[in-house]
């Protein structure tokens, strides 16, 4: 588990529990709190009042039927949306007890700290070693970049399909290798979060697997996001299930959070209809 990082100074040190002086990083820590938030692209609300805790290395899984907002609320966790002109966000989002908009906070540091993987693939135009290196190497990473390599593709689980073709174009590998890759590429920078959208969707049910699988692998050393629109997906992977929704508004279609529990209450004892009503299929 890598340390925490002052959002303004870059200082890094250990996860302490506010008030305790010992390192402890369990599984009921909060990682990321999001409290009153709501997302507007210039005019226009995109989400209203969203308020939840992320869990320290725990899988949480966004859901909810399209145009909901899932895909804008976890831009809004590293501050991707920045880079959406008339972009504004009210309200606060946390990371490790620290206001992520805060002005002294940096986005570029921000997303060091919780990466990204998108719905499609995005290798860049370059060697397999190359795609993990770029960003460390960026970094003015210090030590051994070989074993750096090597070690982000093991955690990926893309190690022993790649390792005697490290040369050769990231466009060579398949699909869900190039996801794995992509994977590795985010973990590279040692992140503390790592925020999914999608990452299967575009893969077939083996490799779908592959990357199911993986996620369970890597939440032991890091906190997990992922939106997804395969309820049976979040029913297996995630431990937390947030359910978000579209409210009908004079002034449009906003995204709200209707229910945010533990993934078996969400699935088998929801306690907001509207949450029953999407998970059985009635509609969505």
């Amino acid at each position: 588990m890598s340390p925490t990082v002052n959002l303004s100074t870059g200082e890094r040190r250990p996860l302490l529990r506010p008030g305790t002086s010992e390192v402890a990083p369990t599984a009921d820590d909060i990682v990321l709190s999001t409290q009153h938030v709501s997302f507007f692209y210039g005019d226009v609300q995109a989400l209203s009042d969203i308020s939840l805790d992320v869990h320290r290395q725990e899988i949480t899984a966004l859901i909810g039927p399209s145009g909901c907002g899932k895909t804008t609320f976890l831009r809004c966790l590293n501050r991707l949306n920045d880079m959406v002109p008339r972009t504004r966000l009210e309200g606060q989002v946390l990371f490790d007890g620290e206001d992520l908009y805060a002005k002294s906070v940096r986005p570029i540091d921000i997303r060091r700290r919780i990466g990204m993987v998108f719905q499609r693939a995005n290798p860049f135009p370059k060697s397999i070693y190359e795609n993990v290196a770029i960003a460390p190497r960026a970094n003015g990473q210090r030590g051994n970049l070989d074993d750096l390599v090597e070690e982000s593709l093991r955690r990926a689980a893309l190690w022993d399909e790649v390792k005697d073709k490290l040369k050769s174009s990231a466009f060579d590998l398949s699909g869900g290798q190039q996801q794995r890759l992509c994977i590795a590429r985010a973990i590279a920078v040692e992140p503390e979060v790592l925020l999914m959208d999608e990452p299967a969707s575009a893969l077939d049910p083996v490799a779908t697997q592959a990357i199911e699988d993986l996620m369970q692998d890597l939440k032991r050393d890091y906190t997990i996001v992922i939106v997804t629109h395969n309820m049976q997906q979040a029913a297996r992977t995630s431990d937390r299930t947030a359910f978000f929704t579209v409210d009908q508004r004079p002034e449009g279609r906003v995204g709200v959070l209707v229910e945010y529990d533990d993934t078996n209450t969400i699935f088998t004892n929801p306690k907001d209809p509207r949450t029953e009503d999407y998970v059985t299929g009635r509609f969505g």
